[in-house]
């Protein structure tokens, strides 16, 4: 009964994992309906003026038949623009839904299965593994093999290969010295930052202006000034004191005995810590988690797992073989990955009563060693680990308690 119960599937619970699955398709769907839809109000209204301009000169008689017709020329080649703007919003929202059917077709396949015993567990179980690797990948900048990954196992549909080299572009030119790529993307994306109240395009400003003051060339710190009354000093309501620093900063260049007030605005590792910035933001932005998905599987497996005996220093020597070989936990590979994850809430013990303890370190309940030394013709003295094979006294067994 234990067992069946154990093995039953339940969705709800596997889904809690797949929920960024669905949802980043959800936010680049709407991010391209947004980013449309300010073409065409930008665009049409560009060209209403056009036009009323155009037919207002040409009724006067202000403007000639030949001005006229460069009007008309120039509406039709913005409305091409528009076009072939609108155009490409449109692929890239049907290659979003083809996205979204291909994992809600995934996740569906799941609620067809009731146990993991079902022989398509394996298949759908292993594809989320191959998912998971992908992720992980991807959040590293392995991007090309992470593509090959999902190309290998026709699975394009189910990672987000472009939204994580786009990531790792803006990632890498902030680890080189350049704001231009993420400053572009804070303008793509400055309504729902300001909505997030996020600090990232002040950040990258205010790196611009330090930038300005480390040349210490009178052209670059008269265009300092100028980026500080345009940039900086508009936000000085949310970050008053930073832009007080920075101001200081004109009086107090990179290499004066004074510069010390000033090392952390002018340490190289802001650079670095620009672009965690970024990427923390990009992935609130986009209801990503903030670990790669792989490691929450293995934290919630860990844990699952894990016991206050696992990571015990205070165990004696036979103790702390108890689990040599049984529990992964204490196994070499895991027991160190497993020290920083929390114990599991369980609310019903499915350990076997009348713990004893073998030579060889394998814990049995009583009963069923006494069952199998029946089925194998011991005598009453003796039982057998039906693991191994092997055989010993009952003297040589210990009792052994949970506490």
């Amino acid at each position: 009964m234990a067992d069946h119960e154990h093995s039953v599937i339940r969705h709800n619970d596997h889904l809690l994992l797949d929920q960024p699955l669905l949802r980043l398709p959800n936010e680049l769907l709407r991010k391209n309906f947004r980013s449309a839809h300010f073409t065409i109000e930008k665009d049409t209204s560009a060209l209403k003026t056009l036009l009323k301009d155009s037919a207002t000169t040409a009724v006067s008689g202000r403007a000639s038949q030949q001005d006229v017709l460069k009007n008309l020329d120039a509406m039709i080649a913005k409305m091409r623009g528009v076009k072939r703007k609108l155009t490409a919003y449109a692929d890239e929202e049907a290659r979003l839904h083809n996205q979204v059917h291909a994992r809600v077709s995934h996740l569906d396949e799941l609620y067809t299965m009731k146990s993991v015993d079902d022989v398509k567990y394996d298949t759908w179980s292993r594809r989320r593994l191959d998912r998971l690797l992908a992720d992980h990948l991807l959040r590293h900048g392995y991007n090309d093999t992470a593509s090959a990954l999902a190309a290998d196992r026709g699975m394009e549909a189910l990672v987000d290969v472009e939204t994580f080299v786009g990531l790792s572009r803006i990632q890498e030119a902030l680890k080189r010295g350049s704001v231009t790529e993420a400053l572009a993307w804070c303008f793509e994306n400055k309504k729902e930052l300001r909505k997030m109240e996020s600090n990232l395009e002040f950040e990258l400003r205010l790196q611009q202006y330090i930038e300005l003051i480390r040349a210490q060339t009178h052209t670059k710190l008269l265009e300092a000034i100028a980026h500080a009354k345009k940039y900086l000093i508009p936000f000085r309501a949310t970050h008053l004191h930073e832009v007080q620093q920075a101001c200081g900063l004109l009086a107090i260049p990179p290499n004066s005995p004074a510069a010390a007030t000033y090392l952390e605005m002018y340490k190289p590792s802001r650079w670095t810590e620009l672009a965690e910035l970024f990427t923390t933001t990009h992935n609130n932005l986009l209801s990503l988690p903030s670990v790669p998905l792989l490691h929450i599987a293995l934290s919630s497996g860990l844990s699952a797992l894990k016991t206050p005996a696992c990571h015990a220093t205070h165990l004696d020597a036979t103790a702390s073989n108890l689990g040599h070989g049984v529990c992964p936990i204490c196994s070499i590979e895991l027991n160190e990955l497993a020290r920083n994850v929390p114990y599991a809430h369980h609310t019903k013990s499915h350990v076997d009563h009348d713990l004893l303890l073998l030579p060889n370190g394998r814990v049995y309940g009583k009963e069923r060693l006494e069952e199998q030394a029946k089925k194998a013709g011991l005598p009453p003295d003796q039982v057998k680990d039906y693991l191994t094979n092997e055989i010993y006294s009952v003297d040589q067994l210990k009792k052994v308690y949970i506490t």
